[in-house]
């Protein structure tokens, strides 16, 4: 990986804030649609990762959802669920426990599980609005499940000529129902101009504090 391309410490920090604040702000959304379970998304951990990576945390199949941005960014970011969880999740969606989770993820629940991630992913888009100082919105979702040993198969979903992405770990919380991970990836590139916009608009805001103390 060429120098250029690592991320710096503050970087790193400036992308932590802000995958901590706007997932976390999206927790909301989620638990209305859980029954109202207790639901926290936190403790990012941040990485570059190779492309062919990517997948390396899951065992069998993983379900994939691709968010694009429709205004404020350019490109779109990939949440990596897995199934168990999603199955927790959507059955609770549809008034069970959240028990029944045996079997494949059918089509029925990857619906399901997009309006989720449409309804999450929109009040992370809206925190990310007041932080970069710019209306940020989605499009709807595309989910999927990935074979994990399939990764030419997520490369073509992904595609994208960076070699390198960036790699958000959450801890993801629903009750007592599921203590476990989502990961999020970006392009690099995507990585470094979000970050970009946001490090320029926390010295626009320090500077107009500054200005108020005159």
């Amino acid at each position: 990986m060429a120098e250029q391309d690592v991320l710096t410490a503050e970087e790193i920090d400036a992308l932590g804030e802000l995958s901590n604040i706007s997932m976390g702000s999206s927790t909301t959304a989620l638990s209305a649609l859980l029954q109202n379970k207790k639901v926290t998304i936190d403790l990012p951990k941040i990485e570059v990762i190779n492309r062919s990576q990517a997948l390396d945390d899951y065992e069998r199949q993983c379900i994939l959802v691709h968010i694009n941005y429709s205004k404020g960014l350019e490109g779109g970011d990939i949440l990596l669920l897995k199934p168990a969880d999603v199955m927790t999740m959507t059955d609770l969606m549809m008034g069970g426990d959240g028990t029944n989770t045996s079997g494949e993820v059918s089509d029925l629940q990857l619906s399901a599980i997009s309006e989720a991630m449409n309804q999450m992913m929109g009040n992370a888009a809206t925190s990310l609005s007041v932080m970069l100082g710019r209306a940020v919105d989605i499009t709807p979702p595309e989910t999927d499940t990935v074979d994990v040993e399939s990764i030419k198969i997520f490369e073509n979903i992904f595609a994208t000529p960076d070699k390198d992405m960036v790699k958000v770990t959450f801890r993801l919380k629903v009750g007592d129902l599921i203590d476990s991970t989502m990961i999020q990836l970006y392009r690099l590139t995507f990585a470094q101009n979000l970050i970009d916009i946001f490090m320029s608009q926390m010295k626009k805001d320090e500077e107009a504090r500054k200005a108020k103390q005159k």
